[in-house]
């Protein structure tokens, strides 16, 4: 494609207000493009370091301190997760007991956030079940304390920055983002629902169960309103290792939420998780919250990050970056039944399939709104799900089904902006939930389930 050696790249901190502005970018959409490839970080041998040098909290678990982080983790039933995670590390006497206790801990929350959701075992709080709020506070907690932590071994930064990424992965389901019976199933994983398995194969797996990958996202704008939710990790959680009913026969649903980080993103984070999952799947949607009251069957996917803040308050513009950047194309094309999903009768909440994305065209310099989709030749400047994290994520997962040659149905679904109900919307007086609150978080969880069902069928 043309124009790709053009690079424009910033990266800083932006005002904190400047995150309060919703979430649309340049298209008015939401959810902040992912970066690049890299290579997996060498695993640290015990003891390298010079001594054990703690960390200063991120912007991210800076925000654990306010009320309303703590009234959800209290109201979740999650507030004892980080006392008992630090006194787990009590126990580690080495870096190896220190991975073997992150990574038991991490997947420890994970599936106790899917089996909440899923209706298995004590709520814990008299938040709705439904709510992703809990596991999101209780990862920062666990991973403030993780940088915080004192060892008695030496604890290199590299070292520590290791137990980090180990720990993002494992309390997020990225490690357990396995099918039973698949050759991506290895140590990391786990069986998860009923147990079914599948295998490889075009079309269905074994015992004729396909197989489909879904992803979503940690809430963000959070200093615009740190009540937050996020539709799309709250769908993750309540359709993880679910096995739906199609008219082909069953489907399992394996799942995994990602940070809204511009860093996780450009070291890989996504290829990381994704690359062996989608390998094996039979269909795959990248999925976060986009705009007021509609769903949008993303089109295009554009190779731009816009720059608006993340959850660490950084900006990032520039192309996407990935590996191989030479043979980087301007845009990616959603390979999902979109047609389908827009006919079929979903949910209250109407479906779109979104074509209009901007460029700049070849041979000019000003970027342009193109409402049918990219013309030739042209350079990115927002997909149809903006210049954010969203759009990247459906960018790189989509770029990695065309460079692995997978003929599969894959792109991203932007889900409506959950709302609180009204009397409710000022976050300076707002209550952390309400009814009308949880009845729009149920629906989009219901709606993107009878989507993923339609996709599976008219694939």
């Amino acid at each position: 494609m043309s124009r790709t050696g053009v690079r424009i790249w910033t990266r800083g901190r932006i005002r904190p207000e400047l995150t309060g502005l919703v979430l649309l970018t340049a298209t008015a959409l939401t959810l902040a493009a992912p970066p690049p490839l890299a290579t997996a970080r060498p695993v640290p041998a015990a003891g390298t370091a010079t001594a054990p040098t703690v960390e200063a909290p991120t912007v991210e678990e800076q925000r654990l301190d306010r009320a309303v982080p703590q009234e959800i983790l209290r109201r979740g039933g999650f507030d004892g997760v980080a006392p008992e995670f630090v006194r787990s590390l009590r126990h580690a006497d080495s870096y190896a007991e220190a991975e073997r206790t992150v990574a038991r801990q991490g997947a420890r929350l994970w599936q106790r956030a899917v089996d909440r959701a899923q209706g298995r075992g004590p709520a814990g709080g008299d938040l709705s079940r439904d709510d992703d709020r809990p596991l999101y506070w209780a990862r920062l907690a666990m991973t403030r304390e993780l940088r915080q932590w004192e060892p008695g071994f030496r604890l290199s930064e590299s070292a520590r920055s290791a137990l980090l990424g180990t720990l993002e992965r494992s309390s997020r389901g990225q490690d357990s983002l396995t099918f039973p019976g698949g050759k991506a199933d290895g140590a990391k994983g786990r069986s998860k629902g009923d147990g079914k398995g599948k295998g490889k194969g075009k079309g269905k797996g074994r015992q004729g169960v396909k197989r489909i990958v879904m992803t979503g996202f940690d809430p963000f704008t959070l200093d615009s309103d740190i009540r937050i939710s996020n539709p799309s990790g709250a769908t993750a959680l309540a359709l993880d290792g679910t096995v739906i009913s199609t008219a082909d026969g069953p489907a399992r649903i394996e799942t995994a939420v990602f940070p809204v980080r511009w860093a996780d993103f450009a070291d890989g984070t996504v290829e990381r998780a994704l690359r062996g999952p989608l390998s094996e799947a039979d269909l795959f949607t990248t999925v976060s919250q986009g705009r007021v009251g509609r769903i949008d069957v993303e089109r295009f996917n554009g190779a731009w990050r816009g720059g608006f803040g993340d959850n660490d308050n950084v900006s990032e513009t520039g192309l996407v970056p990935v590996s191989d950047p030479a043979s980087q194309p301007q845009w990616t094309v959603t390979s999902l039944p979109y047609a389908a999903i827009t006919a079929a009768a979903t949910g209250r909440f109407p479906v779109y399939d979104n074509t209009s994305v901007t460029e700049v065209p070849a041979g000019a310099t000003a970027p342009v709104v193109r409402p049918a989709g990219p013309t030739p030749g042209s350079a990115a400047r927002a997909g149809g799900g903006g210049d954010y994290l969203s759009n990247e994520i459906a960018y790189r997962a989509t770029l990695l089904r065309d460079r692995l040659g997978l003929d599969i149905p894959g792109g991203h679904v932007h889900t409506p902006v959950l709302q609180f109900g009204a009397g409710n919307t000022n976050p300076a007086t707002g209550t952390v939930t309400d009814p009308q609150f949880v009845q729009n978080r149920l629906d989009i969880i219901a709606q993107i389930k009878a989507i993923i069902t339609v996709a599976a069928e008219s694939s």
